[in-house]
């Protein structure tokens, strides 16, 4: 074997028909609705990096926080010779577990993104001239199948993405990932966690404005790839705190009563002043919630580490 190999499981296609299908559904449903996997174009990437270097965005540093502290307990936790991450990006943070798993034999990156995976997939086998690569181009958000790999398996969802599912898709996903994994694997999984709504609300409207304009980018998006005309000018960046819902919404407000045009849906969307489109949820967690959501998908939880504040939280669940 290679020490990286590229798998498709997506067709060509499959991003422009999704990003379609998301449109068509998310600007005709009410309230008006955008999922925020399309903020992350090559600059909006580059806007999300700005953010985790942001003092307001605490998430990004907590979570390795953790994985420095707590990445040899992990280790030697689950005894994993393949680490498949999903949504890995640039394996930034992965790193901290490659180093700490002696035995492993095998790295599968996980992302819809090829550039993504094969510059950091390269990165890696040149920094570690032992680790063999299979990366995937895949959605996790859809059916999935892993490649046959040595076990037992640590699947890793960092990042704390799980908070942009709502509750119902989340049952849905962890009852996903339960079927792709066998008795001795384990789930490592990145939840933020419940605190003070204004260090929420600060992590997601910064004072430099990065994250607005992260937010704007999936109007820019939209614009590039369907030939719309969102003016980003014309909304305003909007991020509260649902505290019955315990999550943060990230909107886009319409500054005025205006008609965007979609050219290849053949749709115009109408919007009136003040109304608000929203782009993310980001859900926050609590110990038990985790471990109920995770119970229900029959994933037992092992483990729960936190930074030292108490901001963000690993938890090791395992396959019986």
């Amino acid at each position: 074997m290679s020490p990286f190999l590229l798998t498709r499981t997506l067709p060509e296609d499959a991003t422009d028909a999704a990003l379609r299908a998301d449109v068509l559904h998310g600007l005709t449903h009410t309230p008006k609705t955008l999922p925020p996997k399309w903020f992350y174009d090559a600059h909006g990437s580059e806007l999300f990096e700005q953010i985790t270097e942001l003092p307001e965005y605490y998430p990004t540093r907590a979570e390795r926080e953790i994985l420095i502290d707590r990445a040899g307990e992990i280790a030697a936790a689950t005894g994993a010779r393949t680490l498949v991450e999903l949504g890995s990006g640039s394996s930034d943070k992965t790193r901290h577990l490659l180093d700490a798993f002696t035995d492993l034999a095998l790295y599968v990156p996980v992302d819809v993104s090829e550039s993504a995976l094969t510059q950091a997939g390269h990165a890696l086998i040149e920094e570690r001239p032992g680790l063999d690569v299979h990366a995937l181009i895949a959605d996790f958000t859809g059916a999935m199948t892993l490649p046959e790999t040595p076990g037992p398996r640590l699947l890793a969802f960092l990042g704390g993405t799980i908070g942009n599912l709502l509750p119902a898709e989340r049952a849905t996903f962890f009852a996903g990932l339960r079927a792709l994994l066998s008795p001795g694997d384990a789930l490592l999984l990145g939840t933020d966690l419940v605190k003070d709504e204004q260090v929420l609300v600060r992590a997601y409207d910064d004072a430099a404005g990065v994250t607005a304009a992260f937010n704007k980018n999936v109007l820019t998006v939209v614009d590039r790839e369907l030939g719309a005309d969102f003016d980003a000018g014309a909304f305003d960046h909007v991020a509260l705190w649902d505290a019955d819902n315990e999550w943060i919404e990230m909107r886009l407000r319409s500054r005025t009563d205006q008609t965007v045009k979609i050219p290849a849906l053949d749709l115009a969307v109408d919007f009136t002043a003040g109304e608000e489109l929203r782009t993310e949820i980001s859900a926050k967690f609590r110990k038990e919630g985790v471990r109920s959501e995770l119970a229900a998908a029959g994933l037992e939880l092992a483990h729960w580490w936190t930074d030292r504040e108490g901001r963000f939280a690993l938890s090791l669940s395992v396959v019986r």
